[in-house]
């Protein structure tokens, strides 16, 4: 793999530096904005694009067809969004970094004031992409590794792509978090450590997933995988992962008990501008974004939703801790078919 020690210049280490404590800075803002108020979201997954140039055995959120969403109308997305009063927008896919006008996208995010973040599988990293990332603002990445060396079920292995991470450590002055996996379907679970350590080996902060069914409900690990959970989340100390506990009922197969604001506080945005719960519940509630009102998304906040107790997603999990303490939900989620003439782009 090429493993070496990684020099970074002072002025990365500086830039770097600067990023990190203005986008910290501006974390704090969220978070007291979000506990002030529950009347916008806190953060949205938005969809440039549906194709990857992967093809991920487990994966049920590509294609290899979709055209990229125009950079306009991506745009007007946005700045509803930011209308919205959105904190954080985290671009994904697919393969987002294959949109012609990605580095616009992250722009305008910036332009109007909100925090960008991306995940990405990574292959189409190179030297100039990642100075390019760095120029418009970007200020979150995240790379999930599968294996540390590919097979059938994923490319997306350490082996491929530790010189990408290596560049990162050297060029980005975004924070990188690298997230490795644990589950059915991983031959090697000790495979995941490994990609830990390289993580923070590099400098990067390490999370671990947990490979979920195609519904995203939970399935409990082994005990030898269990070991290698907690031994990855003690690696973690900078990740705000480790304030939530549901990962760990989730190692252990257990349902948890909280309350689920998507559709409200965390919202998905999928590549046609509908508002989905999460990626893996798209067509609830299905309503393109433009028609999705302040009153829908009150509704969605007071909704119980039938897959909370056993969701393993972790991002909505992680924006549900702000708003678990507080406002009980006792409505049932709404019909699942938006009218036939709301289901187009951009209305």
């Amino acid at each position: 793999m090429g493993i070496q020690k990684i020099e970074v210049t002072g002025k990365v280490k500086i830039q770097r530096k600067l990023r990190f404590l203005r986008t910290r800075a501006r974390e704090l803002r969220m978070i007291g904005k979000a506990l002030l108020s529950t009347k916008h979201p806190v953060l949205v997954h938005i969809i440039p694009m549906r194709r990857c140039n992967l093809d991920c055995g487990y994966c049920n959120e590509y294609d290899q067809v979709s055209k990229p969403v125009p950079l306009e109308e991506m745009k007007r997305r946005l700045d509803y969004l930011a209308a919205m009063g959105t904190s954080i927008i985290t671009i994904s896919g697919g393969e987002p970094l294959m949109h012609p006008e990605l580095e616009e996208v992250i722009r305008h995010i910036r332009k109007r004031g909100m925090i960008a973040g991306m995940i990405t599988n990574g292959f189409l990293l190179s030297v100039d992409r990642i100075k390019s990332l760095n120029a418009v603002g970007l200020e979150h990445l995240q790379i999930s590794i599968d294996n540390v060396t590919p097979d059938e079920v994923s490319k997306k292995s350490l082996k491929t792509l530790d010189s990408r991470l290596e560049w990162l450590s050297q060029y980005a002055i975004f924070q990188v978090n690298i997230n490795s996996v644990l589950g059915s379907g991983v031959k090697n679970p000790q495979d995941a450590l490994t990609i830990a350590h390289r993580a923070v080996e590099l400098g990067f902060t390490s999370t671990v997933g947990i490979i979920h069914d195609h519904n995203g409900q939970l399935k409990p690990l082994d005990a030898r995988q269990i070991e290698i959970f907690e031994e990855i989340m003690t690696l973690g100390k900078r990740s705000f992962s480790r304030f939530n506990e549901f990962q760990h009922n989730v190692a252990r197969g257990r349902e948890h008990n909280w309350r689920c604001r998507s559709g409200a506080r965390y919202l998905y945005i999928c590549e046609d501008g509908l508002v989905h719960w999460c990626s893996q519940q798209r067509g609830y509630p299905g309503i393109p974004m433009s028609k999705y009102t302040p009153e829908m998304r009150q509704r969605e906040y007071l909704t119980d939703k039938f897959c909370g107790p056993r969701c393993t997603v972790s991002c909505v999990q992680q924006i549900g801790i702000l708003d678990n303490w507080r406002d009980p939900q006792n409505l049932k989620p709404m019909p699942m078919s938006p009218p036939a003439d709301l289901v187009q782009i951009g209305k």
